[in-house]
């Protein structure tokens, strides 16, 4: 499945240091324009959402909810988390596009 795909790239920017996470430092990278792709659990509050669909609106990072705060955390080797802060444009790029596809394909994600 395309979303694996999306998510195990997760993983290879984690090892490679090129993620944050968590509410405050996926905020701090989006603000220090560090930030490439910004990634939001599907299960995460409703004002988590809404906080960082504002915050990627405003400084024009592209967003997108993506499965569970238990996935999410796990593809990057942690527990729970509800956000997660590319900063490789590269690896972004490459995230999105699988992202992309898989809404082509299934037409399920916002």
């Amino acid at each position: 499945m395309i979303q694996n795909k999306a998510v195990g790239m997760l993983g290879l920017a984690a090892k490679a240091g090129k993620v944050f996470s968590g509410e405050f430092s996926t905020e701090r990278a989006v603000k220090d324009g560090k930030a490439k792709l910004v990634i939001v659990a599907e299960d995460a509050s409703d004002n988590t959402k809404k906080l960082f669909k504002n915050m990627c609106t405003y400084y024009r990072v592209p967003i997108y909810f993506l499965c569970s705060k238990s996935e999410l955390g796990h593809s990057i080797g942690k527990e729970f988390r509800a956000s997660v802060a590319v900063t490789d444009g590269n690896l972004a790029d490459s995230i999105v596009k699988k992202i992309e596809a898989m809404k082509q394909t299934s037409g399920h994600m916002e």
